[in-house]
């Protein structure tokens, strides 16, 4: 999923310093299996123009990473992808993207350090590439919403159900997206914002 294709922001991209008005900001990290749209999510949201790692795809990777779904992918996130968005005035989110494939898993404990919450984002063509990446956020005790990123040849499936599949508990929410739309994408980021302050208002957010 290619976020040229994706929503732009209106106007042109600044890369100006934060609002006058910001007054927190919160790093937030995007984390899935390889091709499920992160790099896509960043790029449709940040309002800043995003920084990627992207490298061509080289016949290194052959049968080393599953890109089952993806095959048309002819580049990949090394590193991180980043961008940011002000969710209000005062409040500013930065959203750091990891790498997919397993072979750089490495690097995301870098990216996990004083991250707030995260997005899962999940393909349901490949459920299974989610079950360690929610068990890695679950064992560093980052908090977490499940976004359900639409592909045209995606199965559907109820939430109760994916819900199960994941082993998920029953406040963590899940949500359906287009990660290719800036409004949708906001949707996600907004409904981990309020997951997180119901977590802080019941004490569980430390």
């Amino acid at each position: 999923m290619d976020f040229k294709g994706s929503d732009t922001v209106p106007g042109p991209r600044t890369e100006d310093h934060l609002p006058h008005t910001a007054q927190a900001a919160a790093k937030i990290v995007i984390v899935g299996g390889f091709g499920v749209g992160k790099t896509t999510m960043v790029g449709s949201v940040s309002e800043i123009r995003p920084l990627t790692t992207e490298e061509t795809m080289t016949q290194a990777g052959v049968g080393v990473d599953d890109n089952y779904g993806s095959e048309s992918k002819t580049a990949t996130t090394v590193a991180m992808d980043f961008g940011r968005i002000s969710i209000t005035d005062q409040l500013v989110l930065y959203l750091f993207g990891t790498p997919g494939q397993e072979r750089f898993w490495f690097l995301w404990n870098g990216l996990f350090e004083g991250a707030l919450g995260a997005v899962v984002l999940i393909d349901t063509r490949r459920l299974e590439v989610s079950f360690d990446v929610i068990g890695r956020l679950e064992e560093r005790g980052v908090p977490f919403v499940v976004a359900v990123n639409s592909f045209p040849d995606g199965p559907r499936y109820p939430v109760e159900d994916l819900r199960t599949a994941l082993d998920l508990a029953e406040d963590i929410p899940i949500i359906e997206c287009d990660v290719r739309r800036r409004a949708s994408s906001r949707d996600v980021l907004m409904t981990l914002m309020r997951f997180l302050h119901s977590l802080a208002m019941t004490g569980a957010l430390t």
